[in-house]
């Protein structure tokens, strides 16, 4: 990720071809991700998600991005770098960005079968694997990482441990109270906790696999899986092999301005250790180094004088953060504290002698982090009394972000202040949070200032005398819910009367990309209701969908579009499989199974969709509906038909959700599982609905996300009979439908609910505001009216004639879809640009 930063800075400073020729080389096979959310992988996100790297940057740039070939020697008096291929790179500047590496404890079966470490995709890939097979994981760490390890390993349903050698979890953000408080909530989740004990040896079986763990404090544990995440080291081989110095505990030395003892060196981020004394660890000051440097390589001042190491996140479900001088180190500092171990809250601000804020800790409730931590960094006189900082809202009201002083950092991953933030809005002319993030790039980096950000660009909006609009977009001044409302009681069926009666005059009828999409989505959900035909291609829906809609497909990278199936449940008859393997061979498609149990095929034309679709409907298959905002799938486990730990047949009832749902048009997508036990083997609890079966009957959970912003369930029942589970997902369904925002996932739209989940609960299970019978009924008329899209389309010449390459020439193949041959399979030809380039200088 620094490395990338460091890239991406030089290039905006004007370092790129023709004046340097940049040769990047990366150890991994794939270029730069998000390591900060790297878990996200294991509910979904996938690899392209996490990258950093834009389609055409290298090529924008001039950048030579070897993958798979890192640095293996540099010889400083000729100022080369040799690769692990054994070519060789000249270089004016070299910039060291080679990170850290897991430390491993070196105790008896740290290498035995079943031991990893967490810090690469690939790491990831080869942990889920293991997890497959597994039933019981350890992690030996009880810090950020390890936490989110503990996390991923229980989402796929493991019994788990974290083992901490410290006297508490995150040591080096929480205090002795925080650290209490963040174990109960932990344990209360079913993760068991060893403090104060480290890892003597790990135990193996006749076969070399892990069997357990013997701790320092005597107990054993056993496991089949363990994860080592107990911290990382400086990887500065590169520099020891030269003869650059490195720090007594590692790390390459370098200066003010990052610069190593030889004047044409630089490291920057994990691998340096900072002219404090200290090595950096976090995403921040590494993004800060890299940006230093830029800055030297393009005739500009630039040092890195420390950073800020405030972090804010969520742990098994657990908000934790901390900021400032989290601990209280500074002399004749004071400590404000709130706790309320019922609710599992825990807050302390350390005040200063003059009365400022100098840090904190917040477990448990972390809404005010956004506030607490400019406000420690500025260094400025509190304007309340810190008692109402900690206090919580219906006690004592802190001041708003307004009181933050101009100089104060909020976003610390790009050193973006509140001042910068209000001048790119009053004299930028940047009038939404968007157009803020690519004016300064705040929010861009690790996003926990996104919340504050859109905070003070609403409020600086509102000082300048700016009304600030709700409405949908320039042509609707209602919001997605406001606008569902009036097509419901109205009965309107078209987007041009709703525009016609409802929308703004000066902006003219025609509707735009943010609300044609909505209203084709709210007129395709409610037209069950209103008696009218709701596919998506007839008439005025049609020019309303985006292009998968459109074309009832997923459009890909390279212009080909995606077939998925419809397989309920992941359950397919040998027969389906073997027509699905025969529709991919006879059309050379690339195929993959996905993470929600279905077949993916890739790499068709808009003109063989509807034949690859006529072979898979007379099959019996129908559409999957992966193209649309609407439910995806509902994974399962093999339930208690097979499985020894299954209690209930949770096969059948992910069927029968997937076919009751199947079509319902959404704000967003939907996701959705049953596990068949606690084990949880589908991931229920990473869902926007998810069930677990009971020996007493079924526990449903519901506003689950993964993606960039991962979320756990909430248990909204338990032990519910079949009848009362299947009314209250259709009521939580609808009422989702019916009230969020658009692109709005289940999540962020519980989040914002006025009571969250209470207000939720009382709502779709005790009928607090009157509408359950409306929401009955709306699901009811949506599952007797349900026809598949594909089935219909192909049963209708007007419809399939969109899908063509070519208007004018139906039939010709489209001659920019391009594909190579990888692993026995295609995938997308990568585009290059030939042409010369004048070589003056270069980095390596």
């Amino acid at each position: 990720m620094v490395g990338q930063r460091f890239l991406e800075a030089f290039a905006e400073r004007g370092g790129h071809a023709p004046a340097w020729r940049i040769t990047v080389l990366a150890e991994e096979p794939r270029p730069a991700y998000d390591r900060v959310h790297l878990t996200s992988w294991f509910s979904g996100t996938t690899a392209d998600e996490l990258s950093m790297w834009e389609g055409e940057f290298g090529e924008k740039h001039g950048i030579d991005l070897r993958l798979g070939d890192p640095a293996e020697a540099i010889d400083r008096a000729a100022r080369t770098v040799t690769a692990r291929s054994g070519e060789v790179f000249p270089y004016d500047a070299l910039v060291l960005a080679t990170g850290s590496y897991p430390f491993v404890p070196p105790v008896p079966g740290h290498d035995a079968a079943g031991c990893f470490v967490y810090r690469t995709i690939e790491d990831l890939e080869a942990i889920r694997a293991a997890a497959d097979s597994a039933r019981v994981g350890a992690v030996v760490g009880g810090g950020l990482l390890g936490l989110e390890a503990a996390g991923a390993l229980r989402a796929m349903g493991l019994d788990t441990h974290v083992v901490e050698f410290a006297p508490r979890l995150m040591a080096l953000q929480v205090d002795e109270g925080g650290g209490a408080v963040l174990r109960d909530k932990i344990q209360e989740l079913g993760v068991t906790v060893h403090t104060g004990a480290g890892t003597q040896t790990v135990e193996t079986g006749a076969e070399g696999a892990v069997t357990g763990m013997v701790l320092s404090n005597g107990a054993t544990v056993d496991t089949d899986l363990v994860v080592f995440s107990a911290g990382v080291r400086p990887r500065d081989q590169l520099a020891r092999d030269c003869a650059l110095p490195v720090g007594e505990r590692g790390g390459i030395v370098v200066d003010p301005g990052c610069r190593t003892a030889d004047p044409a060196i630089w490291a920057i981020g994990e691998c340096a250790l900072a002219s404090d004394g200290r090595v950096y660890g976090l995403v921040a000051p590494g993004y800060q180094m890299a940006e230093a440097v830029a800055k030297q390589l393009t005739e500009e001042e630039g040092e890195f004088t420390g950073a800020d190491l405030s972090t804010k996140l969520k742990l098994l479900g657990v908000d934790v953060a901390s900021f400032g001088d989290a601990h209280g180190t500074t002399a004749d500092s004071l400590e404000v504290l709130y706790a309320n171990s019922r609710e599992g809250v825990y807050k302390k601000l350390v005040i200063g002698a003059d009365g400022a804020l100098l840090g904190g800790v917040l477990v448990g409730d972390t809404d005010s982090y956004d506030l607490l931590r400019p406000l420690a960094l500025s260094g400025a006189p509190l304007t309340a009394p810190p008692e109402q900082l900690v206090l919580p809202a219906s006690i004592g009201a802190a001041p708003g972000p307004i009181a933050l002083p101009d100089e104060a950092v909020v976003c610390s991953c790009h050193n973006v202040t509140k001042g910068a933030i209000l001048s790119a809005v009053a004299d930028g002319g940047c009038a939404d949070v968007p157009a803020v993030k690519k004016c300064t790039r705040a929010g861009t980096g690790c996003g926990s200032c996104v919340k504050l950000l859109g905070t003070l660009v609403a409020e600086e909006l509102t000082s300048q005398g700016v009304e600030l609009s709700r409405g949908l977009c320039a042509h609707f001044t209602h919001t997605r819910a406001e606008l569902y409302e009036i097509v419901r009681v109205k009965g309107l069926t078209t987007f041009a009367q709703l525009i016609d009666e409802h929308g703004q005059p000066e902006s003219g009828g025609e509707g735009c990309e943010v609300c044609k999409p909505v209203v084709g989505s709210v007129l395709a959900s409610l037209s069950p209701a209103l008696g009218v035909s709701g596919h998506i291609l007839d008439g005025e829906q049609s020019a309303l969908q985006d292009t998968n809609d459109h074309f009832l497909a997923n459009l890909q990278r390279n212009g080909s579009y995606s077939v998925v199936p419809r397989i309920p449940g992941g359950e397919v008859t040998p027969a389906g499989l073997i027509t699905i393997g025969e529709i991919a061979r006879d059309f050379g498609l690339y195929t993959k199974i996905t993470g929600g149990q279905r077949i993916d095929m890739f790499g068709a034309s808009v003109d063989q969709l509807p034949v690859i679709w006529r072979r898979l409907v007379d099959a019996g298959f129908e559409s999957g509906h992966a193209y649309g905002k609407s439910l995806r799938t509902v994974k399962s486990c093999v339930g208690q038909t097979w499985c020894r730990y299954g209690v209930q047949d949770s096969v059948a009832l992910a069927i029968e959700l997937e076919l009751r749902y199947r079509g319902l048009r959404a704000p967003h997508k939907l996701k959705s599982a049953v596990s068949g036990c606690a084990r949880e083997c589908a991931e229920a609890q990473s869902k926007d609905f998810g069930v677990i079966a009971t020996s007493a009957g079924w526990n449903l959970y519901v506003g689950g996300n993964g993606g960039m912003t991962p979320r756990h369930a909430d248990l909204l029942l338990t032990d519910a009979d079949y009848d009362t589970l299947l009314r209250t997902i259709d009521r939580f369904l609808m009422f989702y439908v019916r009230t969020a925002d658009r692109l709005e996932r289940t999540a962020p739209w519980i989040e914002r609910m006025e009571g969250g989940l209470d207000h939720l609960r009382a709502v779709v299970v005790d009928d607090s505001l009157g509408i359950c019978a409306e929401l009955d009924e709306l699901m009811s008329r949506h599952i007797t009216s349900y026809e598949d899209e594909w089935r219909a389309t192909l049963d209708d010449p007007d419809r399939l004639a969109r899908f063509v390459s070519f208007v004018n020439a139906p039939g010709t193949p489209d001659p920019t879809i391009r594909f190579v041959p990888e692993r026995e399979q295609i995938r997308p030809a990568d585009t290059f640009v030939a042409g010369a380039t004048l070589e003056v200088r270069s980095l390596v």
